[in-house]
């Protein structure tokens, strides 16, 4: 009997698109031209811990229960690890947030499938830059398997106070 692959997996474009399309990304964010996008994605401006480097990445923006995400498994996430200030380019305003980084892989089981809900499992899939096996929503613990292989973490933001 063959192994059937994993319920979740990553699936967003190759690294050389992303490296091409991100600068285009960030500039249309900031004009009324985004539409819809401008509710959906968000561009993460911040400071990296031990380099210092300059970041600047667009991502999805997740709202579950009043509060703000990005969920990635992308390298960058790191620099949330003890927390870090970030301004949150989202709808067109800047605002200076703390985020917070979430490892714990059934604590971002639970954002991803609260934000996989909302979305629906088409709509999920391309903001999530996920792919989901059966054609349903994954459940928690589906997540969590995909959370630990994957590497795939939540990042919480909220208001700088």
């Amino acid at each position: 009997m063959a192994e059937q692959s994993p319920a979740v997996t990553i699936s967003h474009p190759p690294e050389a698109v992303l490296h091409a399309v991100n600068p285009l990304v960030r500039r249309l964010l900031r004009t009324p031209l985004a539409g819809r996008a401008r509710k959906q994605l968000m561009v993460l401006n911040f400071t990296g811990r031990k380099s210092g480097r300059r970041y600047s990445i667009p991502v999805t923006a997740h709202r579950i229960d009043g509060d703000l995400y990005a969920i990635a498994a992308a390298g960058w996430k790191a620099n949330f690890r003890d927390g870090a200030d970030a301004e949150v380019l989202l709808d067109g305003r800047t605002t200076t947030m703390r985020g917070e980084l979430i490892r714990d892989p059934t604590a971002v089981a639970h954002v991803c499938h609260r934000a996989a809900e909302s979305y629906g499992v088409k709509e999920a899939q391309r903001l999530m830059g996920l792919k989901f096996r059966d054609g349903r929503i994954p459940t928690v613990e589906e997540f969590t398997e995909a959370a630990r292989r994957e590497g795939v973490a939540a990042v919480r933001l909220t208001p700088r106070s």
